[in-house]
């Protein structure tokens, strides 16, 4: 059979739409896998203050509250990045990163896996970030799923690096080519809008390497809104921001917000609950809003 990457529009559900995202004509001969949820929250930027969002003190807190009042709770929640809003006051950036932990401590599911934005980590290569968060990049395992987190924030260039593309495949190396493989990352790794520092400068050398593997799907933040793309069989989904939305992909000149909405104070925000879905290889992606109810 032929491989092919498939999206499918399946409707609005809860408040924001769902897709499926797989690769089929590739099944597991292992049938331990189980399907399994897990909750992607972006771009919180704790710390803001401006017209973008005037409510910009309550938005995460009102995401906690929306994930914590999921019927079914997710196994864990990841947070791809610019956790808070940028600062030249090293002091204030780690003011910050504190308040946000404390914030999201409140989160019922404690199993939470975060990556920095450039936010949180370009000015001081991830100093602040490590102290508080751990490892910049990493990998794990979960039911079946190699998970991956790139760092393509700390360098001030928005590149990778030759160090850790050499970490990326010698972890690649442990698995096999038809493993099931997660890529979490901030920036988006192809080339989206490279005049508004919407790419990775290396991030090709990073997708000739997960070439190579036929179950892979990257999930990124930055862009502020949901968007999907494909690099050969590799399928690459933005998630939406928990405090403004911005303009879509080249639209306008300049990459400012989109104008606050008094009338709906979270249009625009949300976070999303991913199902991995063992047979066939899949991912059904389920938006919500940021605000619960």
């Amino acid at each position: 059979m032929t491989d092919r990457r498939d999206f499918l529009r399946l409707g609005a559900v809860g408040g924001g739409a769902v897709f499926l995202s797989g690769l089929y004509g590739h099944a597991l001969a292992d049938n331990s896998y189980d399907d399994f949820y897990f909750v992607q929250l972006s771009d919180s930027h704790w710390g803001y203050k401006g017209p973008a969002n005037p409510e910009a003190e309550q938005t995460l807190k009102q995401a906690v509250e929306a994930v914590n009042a999921l019927a079914q709770p997710p196994e864990f929640i990841v947070f791809t990045g610019d956790l808070t809003h940028t600062t030249d006051d090293p002091a204030e950036r780690r003011r910050r990163m504190t308040e946000f932990k404390t914030i999201v401590a409140e989160l019922k599911v404690k199993n939470i896996h975060f990556l920095p934005g450039e936010h949180d980590a370009s000015l001081d290569k991830g100093e602040a970030f490590i102290e508080h968060f751990g490892r910049t990049h990493y990998s794990f395992d979960h039911k079946g799923v190699h998970f991956i987190a790139i760092d393509n924030v700390s360098d001030p260039g928005a590149r990778i690096g030759e160090a850790q593309l050499a970490w990326l495949k010698e972890d690649l190396a442990k698995q096999t080519k038809d493993a099931r493989i997660v890529v979490l990352t901030h920036r988006p790794l192809f080339d989206l809008a490279p005049t508004w520092d919407w790419a990775t400068r290396d991030g090709q050398q990073a997708i000739d390497l997960l070439m190579h593997y036929q179950n892979v799907t990257v999930f990124y933040g930055h862009i502020h809104q949901e968007h999907h793309h494909l690099s050969g069989h590799i399928a690459h989904h933005s998630a939406k921001s928990l405090i403004f939305p911005l303009p879509a992909p080249g639209s306008q000149e300049r990459r400012t917000p989109l104008p606050w909405d008094s009338a709906m104070p979270g249009k625009g925000l949300g976070f999303r609950e991913v199902e991995a879905e063992a047979k066939p290889v899949a991912y059904q992606i389920k938006e919500f809003a940021a605000q619960k109810g």
